[in-house]
């Protein structure tokens, strides 16, 4: 499968990660290398743990890997929950966000995975 129609799939922006790469070997290293992280199971564990200083910094460094990346959708959904977390205090519907993040980050995995076949 080309990483153009793996980006389709997970809503990322192809040609975002091309000009910052510049190389579909290199954006192909990185993206398997998202999948050996855990960062979705950390800030789970965490936000049922109720240690949002955990959950906030996983989700920002989510959200970073997503931007550098040009994961658009799981970089939305991880930078809501973000957000959601600053300050210390969750804000918001903290679980609806989590579940969206989940969402979109079991689909960007799924897609990725394909890239081992």
């Amino acid at each position: 499968m080309e990483l153009r129609e793996i980006y389709a799939e997970f809503k990322g922006d192809y040609e975002g990660v091309l000009g910052r790469l510049r190389d579909d070997e290199r954006i192909k290293k990185y993206l398997l290398k998202f999948l050996d992280n855990q960062m979705d199971v950390t800030i789970k564990d965490a936000l049922a743990a109720e240690d949002y200083e955990t959950a906030f910094r996983e989700s920002h460094n989510l959200k970073g890997v997503c931007a550098n990346l040009s994961i658009d959708a799981l970089f939305n959904s991880s930078s809501e929950l973000t957000e959601s977390l600053r300050g210390g205090v969750p804000k918001g519907d903290v679980n609806g966000l989590l579940q969206a993040m989940l969402s979109d980050y079991e689909m960007t995995v799924n897609a990725i995975s394909k890239l081992r076949d």
